[in-house]
């Protein structure tokens, strides 16, 4: 019997403006992998999105992963061929800012990688120390002009998607020479495919402004992208989709995109760090401002400290959530942490917020007149009140505390689909989340 090792290979930092796309690479390798050395795929490739916060991500922050089993005799010369296919792919589109990487490991995850991941998922994670794990761990390491891919690379491998939620991602890309084209894809046919499956799927359309959300807008080789519960449910719904263009390829990624992996509850403002995702609870202390740029802000305590809480402009109708707030009511926040500048301190980026509880909101109405009925009004600082109909005064009258009736109620309220990140969970999965990997694979998971 021939002896066959288990084999993880991460890519990371391989985007490019020039149409390079980390994703786009994995796809090309794998029916490579399968011809050239016979691989047996043990998991659908794995695209694991990192910390959304980070300064210096590329633009999905997205690093990817195979998994397959080979036989031992060829791994030395499988290594030396991924490698040559990726310097090659990084000449094409080579970057400056890019820092490529490929990671390799074999047998088992140690607990150690899987520390990795979640960190690196979940909080900053820099290059020296990504390297002093792999050497720990055994895995062989190829960086391109730098680290950073490293740690993306490294990523990727420690999370199998094992242990926790998950969802898939259908993308399909483009011939070489429609990159920075116009895509060709029928939008009537995405929302019938949304209507069809929209239980299966998620974030296809924004019904709002009637936009598309399955196709990306840069000059980068994908075509599009359908995200969705089930492998089943989103190469049904590539099949609805008209496209009138030639498509080079098509894969089906495991994912933990839409999953609020990113997210870490915190118990306090005191344990928040920047760039970090978090999740936390506190009272409105001040009333929500809007300020230039049409963004909206509030302040939150956790009844010792205090935060500002920003819900951006492009995120559209959820601001009008936000301006609903009120001093005292209690809410669970998440987002972003941004760090202080010179014109604000340390905010949270708003990605949604959990409506615990609304506060009783008092306004404060001038007296009726006791003669006859009318609305007083001021008579000036420290003369009392003056009736304008009948001109009855009054030293001893107060104002009188009245409850405002409340619009907005307990609930969590999201954004528009158009302002998700890739990690944020949307309403629709809710209920649907996964705890254990998939028992098998469909036949069909990628073309060619």
């Amino acid at each position: 019997m021939v002896a066959q090792v288990k084999v993880h290979i991460g890519f990371d930092d391989i985007d490019s403006p020039e149409g390079g796309c980390t994703t786009h690479l994995t796809a090309k390798l794998i029916p490579k992998l399968e011809k050239e050395f016979n691989v047996e795929f043990f998991d659908y490739p794995n695209l694991i999105r990192l910390n959304p916060n980070i300064p210096w991500k590329t633009r999905g922050n997205g690093a990817t992963a195979l998994r397959f089993l080979v036989e031992e005799s060829l791994l030395d010369y499988l290594v030396e061929y991924v490698v040559s296919e990726v310097r090659d792919y990084v000449g094409e589109f080579s970057h400056p800012q890019s820092q490529p990487a490929i990671v390799f490991l074999t047998g088992e995850i140690s607990d150690d990688l899987r520390w990795l991941s979640r960190k690196a998922i979940q909080d900053v994670i820099l290059p020296d120390l990504a390297f002093e794990i792999a050497s720990k761990t055994g895995a062989r390491v190829f960086s391109f002009k730098g680290g950073r891919g490293v740690v993306g690379a490294l990523a990727a491998i420690g999370e199998p998607l094992d242990k926790g939620d998950y969802t898939y991602e259908l993308l399909a890309y483009r011939v070489r020479e429609n990159y920075g084209k116009p895509r060709v894809v029928d939008e009537k046919s995405v929302f019938e495919m949304d209507k069809v499956l929209g239980s299966e799927t998620f974030l296809n359309v924004d019904y709002e402004v009637s936009r598309i959300l399955i196709t990306p807008h840069g000059p980068d080789p994908v075509l599009l992208g359908i995200r969705g519960e089930s492998a089943e449910a989103v190469l049904k719904a590539f099949n609805i989709v008209k496209v009138g263009e030639p498509i080079e390829g098509w894969v089906i990624f495991r994912t933990n995109q839409g999953t609020d992996a990113h997210i870490r509850a915190v118990d306090g403002i005191s344990e928040i760090r920047v760039y970090q995702s978090i999740a936390l609870e506190g009272r409105v202390s001040q009333n929500p401002r809007t300020i230039p740029g049409g963004h909206v802000v509030f302040t939150l305590t956790d009844g010792v400290n205090e935060i500002d809480c920003v819900a951006y402009q492009p995120t559209g109708w959820f601001r009008n959530i936000i301006k609903q707030l009120r001093v005292g009511d209690s809410v669970r926040v998440y987002g972003g942490v941004r760090p202080a500048s010179s014109k604000h301190g340390v905010t949270v980026n708003l990605e949604k917020i959990d409506v615990l509880e609304v506060s009783e909101e008092i306004i404060y109405m001038n007296p009726k007149c006791s003669k006859c009925g009318v609305r007083m009004k001021s008579a000036g600082k420290g003369k009392g009140f003056k009736c304008p109909k009948c001109g009855y005064r009054s030293l001893n009258l107060k104002k009188i505390p009245v409850k405002k009736p409340r619009t907005l109620r307990p609930g969590t309220y999201t954004p528009p689909p158009r302002a998700y990140r890739h990690l944020m969970k949307p309403p629709q999965r809710i209920g649907k989340e996964k705890i254990k990997p998939p028992t098998k694979m469909i036949s069909k998971w990628h073309n060619p």
